[in-house]
């Protein structure tokens, strides 16, 4: 559940494919993100989840896999 919803985040924001992110998909290096990009998918991220991701979490995300952890790890 938490990929396609965050599938959804991503695609709106870097006008991709959702079919084409997996868990393994890297914002930087595969979807081409800059600074801005990413800080639009967590700002997307914490709405769309109603969480909210500290800065120091954010740094460490490099692909798709480790939002979805960061994610699951944020609701419990």
């Amino acid at each position: 559940m938490e990929l396609e919803k965050l599938r959804e985040v991503i695609a709106g924001v870097l006008s991709v494919d959702p079919n084409e992110i997996t868990l393994e998909t890297t914002f930087l290096e595969d979807l081409g993100a800059d600074s801005l990009d990413v800080y639009q998918i967590i700002m997307g991220i914490e709405d769309a989840f109603e969480i909210e991701i500290p800065a120091d979490k954010v740094e460490q995300i490099s692909t798709v896999g480790e939002a979805v952890m960061l994610i699951k790890d944020s609701r419990e």
